[in-house]
């Protein structure tokens, strides 16, 4: 298999960020559910917050990372056999995809960073704090990032059944391109 897309399919490191990342937004997603209903003598209370900030951070890097890799070795064209409608389709929900996604992660650097204090990533190093003391900021942020956050989780299963609808309705290979295998 080769690292880099081609015409007729994804390559390793296409197919290794996507299925990262959503392996990592559905961990956050749930993590991030578990963590609010932790009470005050938890032994989770403080580790549940940090391990989801840290994720956080890396999968904001590895989303950077993925923009940058899309312009290097762009994803194999949509199919002809699609309609107008479904390329258009697919388009703009890769686009909210990443959209909602980003603005999701910003959300709760915003959350972390309210108070001015730099984030810890693994305990390996810090993230400054740049923007901070905006007027409810951790509560405006904490709003944004929960409701998004189930936005992108719910437009992500669509994602998945609409990926599922093109294998065994459509029989056409865009879920085989993304599991690395050819068109």
């Amino acid at each position: 298999m080769q690292l880099r897309n081609s015409t007729s399919r994804y390559g390793w490191v296409s197919i290794f960020m996507h299925w990262g990342v959503a392996l990592a937004v559905f961990g956050l997603f749930a993590l991030g559910l578990w963590m609010i209903d932790l009470d005050y003598y938890s032994t989770w209370r403080k580790e549940a917050p940090e391990l989801h900030k840290s994720i956080g951070l890396v999968l904001l890097a590895v989303m950077v990372l993925r923009l940058l890799w899309r312009f290097i070795s762009p994803p194999p064209p949509t199919l002809q056999s699609y309609s107008r409608m479904t390329r258009l389709g697919a388009k703009f929900g890769h686009l909210f995809l990443y959209l909602n996604l980003f603005v999701v992660m910003i959300a709760g650097y915003l959350i972390s960073t309210a108070e001015g204090v730099g984030i810890p990533v693994f305990g390996l190093f810090e993230v400054p704090a740049l923007v901070s003391g905006l007027p409810d900021q951790a509560d405006t942020a904490g709003v944004i990032h929960l409701y998004l956050a189930w936005v992108l989780v719910i437009f992500s299963g669509f994602h998945a059944l609409a990926a599922l609808k093109h294998h065994f309705i459509d029989r056409d290979v865009t879920l085989t391109r993304m599991l690395g295998r050819k068109a």
